[in-house]
């Protein structure tokens, strides 16, 4: 039994992150004397965004007495190395599935971080001297020691507080956290971190909302719907187009779910003769490692996994594909010529390998970029997809002669009216619905889309409000 604490206050609720924002999720709650921080993400995006990473936390880190993650997506867990190095020293609970993605992403996000201070360096680009990383490679192995997996559907018990894991089908290993509080009377919370797809080519659909007083939902697409059948033609359209005139496809991708998702994309048409074969290369470490982990997940027939496609061991195979696993093969294929096709971190060019393909390939008009997920405000993703005729990258401006293509629906977080048909299969109606981790006109045509459809209350709560939980 959990222990009960009588006479206690209520557990309030903070918003350190992803309020008002695409970023940052960060959710603290404190029930009596305990304190759970729901995701630990990085803030990413906007200039002023990115700063908010380099600023003291309102709670110490050695107070905290536990992180759960939802995922492992970067602006969801990247903040963990920076919170072990400045004291935390309690568990950081995931599933399996985060944990394992987590070993790839938050020791790559060190190195990056470390490699693009130092070339800013070199280059003496940086307003500061000298540049720093926010964390390092040693930082984010250190961070690791922390992790204590849970499967799905058991239970944690954190004192007072109770978290459990459910599928929500966004990326390999994500979960929505099902949270119950028995201080001073049981109340349930439910976080959904990043809602996946019941349309994802590879990962089950999300499971159905639990019992919950209070749900903390995400509206990254809360003002749009997808559509499936017009993301996939564009994708086709632009592919056939360029390869015909001999250019590059440059596709910034996210190492994790998307890269699986393009490729699976990529093979189907192949399959069906909509376009031809032609070398394709995925010029990301993380990427690859992610990709095996797909990989072996299908193989095994893992519970995250579509039953149509589960233990199939060629799932991604049939392509022309090279991996480039060194830097010296990542510059060899920017001297090389088209037509190919080119998939590469980051997703929103904020960062990594995918840089230097767009500073070499923009100025070529024969090359196409496509854009195949959501570009928050500030990145160089977002200033291409508004029509930017030219980008700063790596110290320089590059001109953008490129065709710039925006295919939204290869995207894995539900859309508008997906999030409302998950919601309706709620069988206890909440108190609240916070909506958060959106931009703020998708958070706001999303609260108001709750309020009007399902007659909840719905609030878009401020960055650093805190809530009781009653």
């Amino acid at each position: 039994m959990p222990n009960r604490i009588v006479n206690a206050p209520a557990p309030i609720l903070r918003f350190l992150g992803a309020a008002g924002t695409v970023t940052g999720s960060k959710f603290l709650l404190t029930a009596g004397d305990r304190r759970v921080l729901v995701d630990c993400g990085l803030f990413q995006g906007l200039k002023q965004l990115r700063l908010m990473n380099w600023q003291p936390l309102p709670v110490d880190a050695r107070g905290i007495d536990a992180v759960v993650l939802t995922h492992a997506h970067l602006d969801h867990s990247g903040y963990v190395p920076a919170l072990v190095r400045d004291g935390f020293r309690a568990k950081v609970i995931s599933t399996p599935g985060t944990h394992a993605l987590c070993r790839i992403l938050l020791p790559d996000s060190g190195h990056l971080q470390e490699e693009e201070a130092g070339y800013a360096n070199a280059k003496g680009y940086s307003k500061h001297s000298p540049a720093l990383a926010l964390y390092t490679e040693k930082d984010a192995w250190n961070s690791l020691d922390c992790f204590s997996p849970a499967e799905f559907d058991t239970r944690v018990e954190l004192g007072p507080i109770t978290a459990q894991f459910l599928h929500a089908g966004h990326i390999l290993g994500a979960a929505l956290v099902s949270i119950e509080i028995d201080s001073p009377r049981r109340r349930r919370i439910l976080f959904t971190g990043d809602l996946g797809r019941p349309t994802h080519p590879i990962l089950r659909p999300p499971a159905p909302p639990p019992a919950a007083d209070v749900i903390v939902i995400e509206s990254t697409y809360g003002d749009r719907i997808h559509d499936d059948a017009a993301s996939l033609q564009r994708f086709e359209d632009a592919i056939s187009r360029t390869l015909a005139r001999g250019g590059v496809v440059i596709i910034p991708s996210f190492a994790v779910d998307r890269t699986e998702v393009i490729l699976h994309h990529l093979a189907r048409l192949r399959d069906a003769g909509a376009i031809p074969r032609t070398p394709t290369f995925v010029d990301s470490p993380m990427a690859l490692a992610a990709l095996k982990l797909y990989e072996q997940s299908i193989a095994r027939g893992s519970s995250e996994i579509r039953a149509d496609i589960a233990h199939e061991k060629s799932f991604f195979n049939g392509q022309d594909l090279t991996e480039i696993k060194t830097v010296a093969a990542s510059i060899e294929l920017n001297s090389m010529p088209g037509p190919m096709i080119i998939i590469s971190a980051s997703g929103m060019a904020s960062g990594g390998r995918v840089l230097h393909h767009l500073k070499r390939r923009l100025p070529d008009r024969r090359n196409t970029v496509i854009l195949v997920g959501f570009q928050a405000a500030g990145t160089r993703g977002r200033s291409l997809l508004d029509g930017a005729s030219m980008v700063k990258m790596l110290g320089d401006y590059v001109p953008v002669a490129a065709e710039i293509v925006d295919v939204p629906g290869f995207s894995s977080h539900a859309d508008q009216r997906e999030i409302l048909n998950w919601l309706k299969l709620a069988t206890v109606r909440p108190q609240i619905v916070y909506i958060v981790h959106g931009e703020p006109p998708a958070s706001e045509a999303l609260r108001a889309r709750i309020t009007d459809e399902l007659g909840w209350n719905a609030v878009v709560p401020r960055n650093l409000e805190q809530v009781r939980i009653d």
